[in-house]
């Protein structure tokens, strides 16, 4: 069963964190209940497999310098650095792979937050979620029609979100997502940010392709390369 390799995954993670030493550090995002929510998000799956990366290990400084360059901001903090064990979960019905989701930890106004994405096997969002918010207005982001505004996007989409100025290109799908809570608009920007982050993870450790165009696209002939080969 695919759920047994999830448990000698765990003890591989655990090993992992050891051996890497400055791993203990970081700090990682993992959901809180990988059964209960891998069949939340997706219906219909029956087990999942979970994989433990780190920039540190999978690519080093030339990596991390890549991943920011895409992102458009430097990574900063203890949640962003090169060896933040990362925990990504593919999603299986019977032995077919149906679809990925994926966690991560971003500073917030009053603490951490943590964005999970539920994405197909194209890496096009199907679902959006907090698992962890703290702001007075948390209530109306955590609301389903906050996280619709999501559902369909994909990195290509976020390349039009600069996370420094806290901007978006005007007329992209990005610019029409609406803040519903105007006392937390720094919550929602580091929200956008934190979902162009995961999905260039996403991007690098699952998909490995084009940088999230879909591929065998027509706009694929002018995608760059993962490492700008």
């Amino acid at each position: 069963m695919i759920q047994k390799k999830v448990r000698r995954a765990a003890a591989v993670a655990a090993a992992f964190a050891v051996a890497a030493g400055p791993l203990l550090a970081a700090v990682g995002c993992e959901l809180n209940d990988p059964d209960r929510d891998v069949r939340r998000l997706f219906p219909g799956s029956t087990g999942f497999k979970t994989i433990f990366v780190s920039i540190a290990r999978q690519g080093g400084e030339p990596l991390l310098r890549k991943i920011e360059d895409r992102l458009g901001d430097k990574f900063q903090g203890l949640y962003e650095t090169a060896d933040v064990p990362y925990t990504m979960y593919q999603v299986f019905k019977g032995n077919e792979l149906i679809g990925y989701i994926h966690g991560v930890n971003q500073k917030g106004r009053y603490g951490g937050i943590q964005v999970f994405l539920a994405l197909d096997l194209e890496g096009t969002i199907r679902t959006f979620y907090y698992q962890k918010l703290t702001n007075r207005e948390a209530k109306l982001l955590r609301d389903p029609s906050f996280g619709r505004q999501f559902v369909g996007l994909r990195l290509s989409d976020f390349d039009a979100y600069d996370p420094v100025s806290g901007a978006a290109r005007p007329g992209s799908k990005v610019a029409g997502i609406k803040n519903p809570a105007a006392g937390a608009e720094d919550d929602f920007k580091a929200t956008l940010r934190a979902v162009k982050k995961n999905l260039i993870l996403c991007q690098v450790f699952l998909l490995n392709n084009k940088w999230g165009r879909v591929p065998n696209s027509p706009e694929c002939g002018t995608c760059p390369s993962l490492f700008g080969s």
